[in-house]
């Protein structure tokens, strides 16, 4: 743990890593309906009542306001800051028709092509900023 003796000061390091979601046990409680939500569109008849009323089938479930909003918004991101975790998120994206590549890529401000080039040449460079807290 870094040296650290206090779990939560170690689990704070975590959310100091840019661009980054750590999915940790806090994150997990915090998205469970999320995710619940994601695999129920596994069943080809959840995924058509999703399509028919996304919103309505959204407030049938116990999730924030938020959380909501950052679902119909297809904002990945956010869903991810909710709790969201990509392996079930994937069950939404592929229910709009996109490959795991194409959603993803929408995470990150770059073309589909632009980021699967990058992942092909060996992702995002180690080299930049390490530490949102310290800039560095």
């Amino acid at each position: 743990m870094s040296g650290h003796t206090d779990i939560h000061e170690y689990l704070a390091e975590l959310e100091d890593i840019p661009g980054t979601r750590v999915y940790t046990a806090a994150r997990a409680r915090q998205g469970y309906w999320m995710n619940q939500f994601a695999m129920s569109l596994m069943t080809a008849d959840n995924r058509e009542r999703f399509k028919a009323d996304e919103r309505a089938y959204l407030d049938a479930w116990p999730l924030s306001e938020e959380q909501k909003q950052a679902l119909l918004d297809r904002d990945y991101n956010r869903c991810l800051d909710l709790g969201g975790n990509i392996y079930f998120l994937a069950k939404l994206f592929s229910t709009d028709g996109l490959s795991f590549l194409q959603a993803v890529g929408t995470m990150t401000g770059m073309s589909t092509q632009d980021y699967q080039a990058m992942m092909v040449a060996g992702g995002r460079s180690p080299v930049g900023v390490r530490s949102i807290r310290e800039k560095r």
